[in-house]
């Protein structure tokens, strides 16, 4: 297949680029910033929130799928930059979505667990279409609209678009700042002698990146259309238990920490079911945060020359 990854240099969105490519499949990427691509060839340099340049890229080369991963990410970044948050999640989408009924390619488009806002149980995928849910963030109210967005589309014009939710994906790839997901900043911070916020009170369940990108790869040859699916690990863990497991790792003790019982605008719990994307797409829980997060200490070691 021909398949397009936006947001494909991106943490989840590279190794996804690559994983296609080693099943054969011919990828191109887009992203907003200058790169050579495999020879220039296969990249689009593209901001989606702009309809020009994303019109330019399916006159210039058509393709059977679409992974759209480019989006901005995180609460904290969507309150500090809510402009860029709208304009890349909601109407890049929108942008995404036109080209997408004009030249009638299939599309997986990553929306996020924030999406079940406050919801106390467990989340299966068809609690956000029988219950009310009160988003709790802007970040969260965007990929509700981005999945509106795309269930309106297929009622309107039959495009066919798979919804993936992912759940605190992390590990290697996942580059530095202070917008980004807990594991990520616990380690740079831990290694870097900075100050570490834990919110004593929040649970989560943690996807290994490998884990995330090989279920991704499997759906555009198992696609379904219509179909909303939940990438999540098994562990179901409180945040403390991450600080204390990198803190273990790091041979340091918790003196840069502070405790907190709870982060305002942040769902407290988030326990995912991954039923359907283990029978529909044969998603594995296959690395455990005891392995994946000294793999993820070495990586950064590594980045950011660590001792």
């Amino acid at each position: 297949m021909k398949i397009l990854v936006t947001g494909g240099l991106g943490t989840v969105g590279s190794p996804l680029a690559d994983e296609l490519r080693r099943r054969g499949h011919e990828v191109w990427v887009a992203d907003r910033a200058h790169h050579h691509g495999l020879g220039g060839r296969y990249y689009f340099r593209c901001d989606i929130g702009y309809a020009r340049q994303v019109q330019e890229i399916f006159e210039r080369q058509p393709f059977d799928c679409v992974y759209h991963l480019a989006a901005e990410f995180g609460r904290r970044n969507g309150e500090d930059f809510n402009e860029n948050l709208w304009q890349t999640n909601v109407v890049g989408t929108k942008n995404i979505i036109r080209a997408q009924e004009r030249h009638r390619f299939r599309m997986i488009i990553t929306s996020s667990s924030e999406v079940y806002g406050d919801y106390k149980g467990l989340m299966t995928e068809d609690v956000w279409r029988k219950v009310m849910i009160r988003q709790l963030n802007d970040y969260a109210i965007t990929k509700h609209v981005n999945e509106l967005q795309v269930l309106n589309s297929a009622d309107r014009a039959g495009t066919e678009t798979v919804r993936i939710r992912l759940f605190n994906t992390y590990g290697p790839g996942e580059y530095y700042s202070e917008y980004r997901s807990a594991i990520c900043q616990f380690i740079y911070r831990a290694l870097f002698g900075l100050p570490i916020q834990v919110y004593l009170n929040h649970h989560r369940q943690s996807t290994y990146i490998d884990d995330a990108v090989r279920t991704l790869a499997n759906i555009c040859e198992r696609f379904k259309p219509g179909e909303a699916y939940n990438i999540c690990g098994d562990e179901y863990h409180d945040i403390k238990c991450l600080t204390d497991m990198i803190l273990s790792e790091l041979e340091m003790d918790d003196s840069l920490v502070e405790y907190i019982a709870v982060e305002e605008h942040n769902t407290l719990d988030k326990k995912g079911d991954s039923a359907k994307a283990r029978r529909d797409l044969d998603h594995r829980y296959t690395v455990k945060l005891a392995e994946g997060i000294p793999l993820t200490i070495a990586w950064q070691k590594k980045v950011y020359g660590v001792k």
